[in-house]
């Protein structure tokens, strides 16, 4: 792995090492490597903190430039494209409904089901993980196990500087219809996140759980009930209310992952 690492880094720092067949093996290497899940773009060290392997995403930066375009046909379907996409499902333990697309490069974890969605290279998607119809995964975006990720949902993918965090939903979350995650937030373990809130880097998220608010960026608690709303904020024109998210509530730790989502979403009366 440390050599697949000094050879990429390499190749990275001065391009036309990418005519080396040493270089090309490399980075077809790493994208095998990822395909299989042996790699991953970010891996957890602890409750909601991750490390990234930038040198694996710059390995599927410079997987692109040695590709060449190629017609890709499924059934009547005609695509075309650099990456092929993912196969095998069968004996990975996947259930892959028509009109799912995965491209190569991405690991999805047996037990997984993919409604028709996209997801894209460099992504991770964990067991028992349900990506719903029309839900999108970005490249290198890191999804846990049990995550519903409901319909329409955008995950983004965040693939340069290879040193930014990719979008992150941990373990056992519930992301509600039309949600959007990018510019690498973090959604930590068992959270709900209500339909159509939206997270960014710079998005509010904020905690009116107790008697002062508490403000968060980039991330999400665990077990945190979150809803889309609004606060005031003064521009050289007035004040208006901008977007952001709120804390109304925690899931329960001594009920059933399951139950306790059910009950989480029917004491706040939060829209999925």
């Amino acid at each position: 792995m440390e050599n697949l690492k000094s050879v990429i880094e390499s190749a990275w720092e001065d391009r036309t090492q990418l005519n080396e067949p040493k270089v090309r093996e490399a980075i077809l290497a790493c994208i095998d490597l990822l395909n299989k899940g042996e790699i991953r773009v970010a891996y957890p060290t602890g409750p909601g903190a991750w490390t990234v392997n930038d040198w694996v995403k710059k390995a599927i930066t410079l997987y692109f430039p040695i590709q060449s375009m190629e017609t890709i046909e499924v059934g009547p379907f005609e695509f075309h494209d650099k990456i092929p996409l993912k196969k095998g499902f069968a004996e990975q333990g996947v259930r892959v409904v028509p009109h799912a697309l995965v491209r190569t490069g991405t690991f999805i974890e047996s037990g997984a089901i993919l409604m028709p969605s996209y997801i894209n290279i460099g992504a991770y998607v964990g067991s028992g993980t349900m990506v719903d119809t029309w839900a999108t995964v970005g490249s290198c975006a890191q999804i846990g196990r049990n995550v519903h990720l409901s319909g329409g949902v955008g995950i983004g993918g965040v693939l340069e500087p290879p040193q930014a965090s990719p979008n992150i939903i941990e373990d056992d979350c519930f992301i509600g219809s039309r949600c959007i995650v990018v510019e690498g937030v973090i959604v930590e373990q068992e959270a709900v996140l209500g339909a159509n809130v939206v997270l960014t880097q710079s998005t509010h998220i904020i905690d009116v759980t107790g008697p002062e608010p508490i403000t968060y960026k980039g991330r999400v608690p665990s077990r945190s009930v979150v809803i889309p709303g609004t606060y005031e904020k003064t521009f050289p024109a007035g004040k208006f209310n901008v977007p952001c998210a709120l804390i109304i509530g925690q899931r329960k730790e001594s009920t059933d992952k399951k139950v306790s989502l059910n009950s989480a979403l029917r004491e706040h009366q939060v829209s999925v």
